[in-house]
């Protein structure tokens, strides 16, 4: 038995991920826009805070471009293949992106490191152009920013809430590097860039950490938060006809939220009756977890 294409359609146009999908276009448009700017930076300035710079949003630019086809393909409706939907792409790309962060935090902390305790750094030129186009590259990303953590608030996206913290973690070292433009224009004092540099490459650990293992948990069917378990259990032990109830199961895969749960009903009650009563504590699960994929089974309550 296949999917109709209404539903396939439905699937696709879900609110949640036509918000993630212009989270992820505008991701890969701000990126390509950053490249752009900071190259021309680089070619004027000379500055090695803005290569850096450079190349964590070139870096950048390939993980959006990553994360938006995983943004698309997780938006695919279940399938004969996929029975509970693709959105478990998410984690993976994210857990992915949470590798490549922690490689370039290693990196961005090395080349800090390197550079604070080098001999003669290297001399800077047209630094009033370089604070410029690096202010320009943190207004986009703060930008970006604003819309990525809308975005994620409404749908928990991992990919988006990733993406997010790349251009967040981007923030420090393009303050960073006009910082040191500033500060070499005026006090001849390189080093300061390698100071921040060193503190974004920190950031950046702490949040691939994080990001890494939401993922990972995901991936391994992990239980959803105690809260969401007792909020859970609160709405469906508290709810109108249910005697009780047993085996209550969560897991998440990407943005989507997996609830399974026995309730104890009358068994003398009209098969209407019940029907009504799982139908209504599956409409307020959902409204309470608007990402949520339930089943209810009906059992009958214990003597």
């Amino acid at each position: 038995m296949t999917l109709n294409t209404n539903a396939q359609n439905k699937g696709i146009l879900r609110p949640g991920h036509r918000l993630n999908l212009s989270a992820g276009s505008a991701s890969v448009l701000v990126a390509l826009a950053l490249v752009g700017l900071k190259l021309w930076a680089l070619q004027a300035t000379g500055a090695l805070s803005v290569a850096a710079s450079l190349a964590d949003s070139a870096m950048d630019l390939v993980i959006s471009v990553t994360g938006l086809v995983v943004i698309i393909y997780a938006a695919r409706p279940a399938d004969d293949d996929h029975r509970f939907g693709h959105s478990s792409a998410e984690d993976i790309a994210a857990l992915g992106q949470a590798v490549l962060l922690s490689g370039a935090a290693v990196f961005i902390g090395y080349g800090a490191i390197d550079r604070l305790f080098a001999d003669v750094p290297p001399p800077l030129t047209n630094e009033t152009r370089g604070m410029v186009v690096m202010g320009a590259s943190v207004a986009l990303s703060i930008a970006l920013v604003l819309w990525q953590r809308r975005v994620v608030k409404r749908t928990d996206s991992k990919v988006v809430a990733a993406d997010s913290l790349h251009y967040i973690a981007d923030l420090i070292p393009n303050i960073g590097a006009i910082i040191a433009l500033a500060v070499s224009s005026v006090f001849a004092f390189p080093q300061m860039d390698s100071v921040v540099a060193l503190l974004a490459a920190l950031i950046l650990l702490n949040g691939a950490a994080r990001i890494g293992r939401r993922s990972f948990d995901a991936l391994m069917d992990r239980s959803a938060s105690r809260a969401t378990m007792e909020e859970l259990a609160f709405i469906v032990g508290g709810w109108p006809g249910v005697h009780g109830f047993h085996d209550l199961k969560t897991r998440t895969a990407g943005a989507t939220l997996f609830v399974q749960v026995h309730i104890e009903l009358d068994g003398a009650q009209p098969l209407r009756d019940a029907h009504e009563i799982s139908r209504s504590l599956k409409r307020r699960i959902r409204e309470a977890y608007p990402q949520s994929d339930v089943i209810i089974h009906q059992d009958l309550a214990r003597s």
